[in-house]
């Protein structure tokens, strides 16, 4: 069955740009100019997955996407422009309940998109998968021991790590929001995006988190109780200087394919940390990004949370830590802070 998208745009050069690479995708394709037209046309055409401009006349993409949730719920790809407004205003869509979002980086029209079509083909394939009824049966997961145990004194927990992906704004802000005001362990997040959105959302985490929220942008020193998010178009590394361990931003190694990478993060704290005092989580996100390390850290006996299926915007991340049988815990996220309160007292 063909992929149906939606692409609204107030520019006919962006529609006619977004068509030609639908439709040489095998997508079947509908146009609106602004969102009241997408309105309209969404209830008609039923698409699987929208691409939303934020900035239209008539009405703008933000009032169409909250109307859009009451009237024809489904993926939407904001479309944003890569500025420090665009940021906020992005991360605003995402808080609304848009699944994703792409980068005008010629600025709001374009005659050139080929630098986002395959993020974007990508993420329209994988939203328009999860968004239709019936979705597939995650295997069961094969049986892989620890080689560690912990015992009933256990371990206390040195660092918490949580890499992200595509819908991973909304569940930090309900994880950080709801986090105890006396978690007593760093928390260190890789959320797939690029710098200036990283920067954005560590000040909008920041105002709703009872702990501190920054960025990493230099060489930080990690303290319990504060939560630190690797700065996009970078990955993260811990390091190791006498007592302290601090984590920094590093250029992004061709050697992974998302950036801030989670498989660097947690492979990094793996030379700083036993793994018996790592707890890590793996939220929603496409690819494989993180199963390899936090899968290692398993095996040696950290402690692992996978979000459920029922939950995920895309269960692809923590699928593949699932059936990879290194998952410690399956969990819908709104559970996923409580039990991190509870292991973390």
């Amino acid at each position: 069955m063909s992929v149906k998208v939606l692409a609204v745009d107030d520019s006919a050069l962006m529609r006619k740009l977004f068509t030609q690479l639908f439709e040489k995708e095998g997508f079947t394709v509908q146009v609106a100019r602004n969102g009241e037209e997408a309105l309209s046309k969404a209830v008609e055409f039923k698409p699987d997955c929208i691409t939303l401009d934020i900035n239209m006349p008539v009405m703008d993409g933000m009032t169409c996407l909250a109307l859009l949730r009451k009237l024809y719920p489904c993926p939407t790809i904001m479309v944003s422009s890569l500025t420090q407004k665009g940021a906020a205003i992005t991360l605003e869509a995402l808080a609304l309940g848009a699944s994703d979002f792409v980068l005008k980086t010629g600025g709001t029209v374009s005659r050139d998109i080929s630098d986002i079509e395959t993020p974007l083909i990508n993420k329209i394939n994988a939203l328009a998968k999860t968004g239709r009824a019936q979705r597939p049966t995650i295997k069961a997961p094969p049986v892989v021991k620890q080689r560690v145990v912990r015992n009933n004194k256990s371990t206390p927990f040195e660092i918490v790590m949580i890499g992200v992906s595509t819908g991973g704004p909304r569940k930090l802000e309900h994880l950080v929001t709801n986090i105890s005001p006396t978690f007593p362990v760093p928390i260190v997040i890789s959320q797939h995006m690029p710098a200036s959105f990283t920067q954005a959302l560590a000040k909008r985490l920041d105002g709703l988190s009872p702990l501190n929220v920054v960025e990493v942008d230099s060489r930080m020193v990690l303290e319990a109780g504060k939560i630190y998010l690797a700065k996009g178009d970078a990955d993260l590394a811990f390091a190791k200087a006498g007592a302290d361990i601090h984590v920094r931003p590093v250029p992004a190694s061709p050697s992974f394919l998302w950036h801030p990478s989670v498989d660097r993060m947690v492979d990094s704290a793996l030379n700083c940390y036993e793994p018996l005092a790592m707890l890590c989580v793996q939220l929603t996100g496409m690819g494989s990004d993180g199963v390899a390390a936090m899968s290692k850290a398993y095996k040696g006996g950290a402690t692992t949370i996978a979000e459920s299926e029922a939950t995920s915007v895309v269960f692809g991340m923590p699928k593949e830590l699932i059936e990879a049988g290194c998952a410690s815990h399956v969990l819908d996220s709104p559970k996923i802070v409580s039990k991190l309160n509870a292991l973390c007292r």
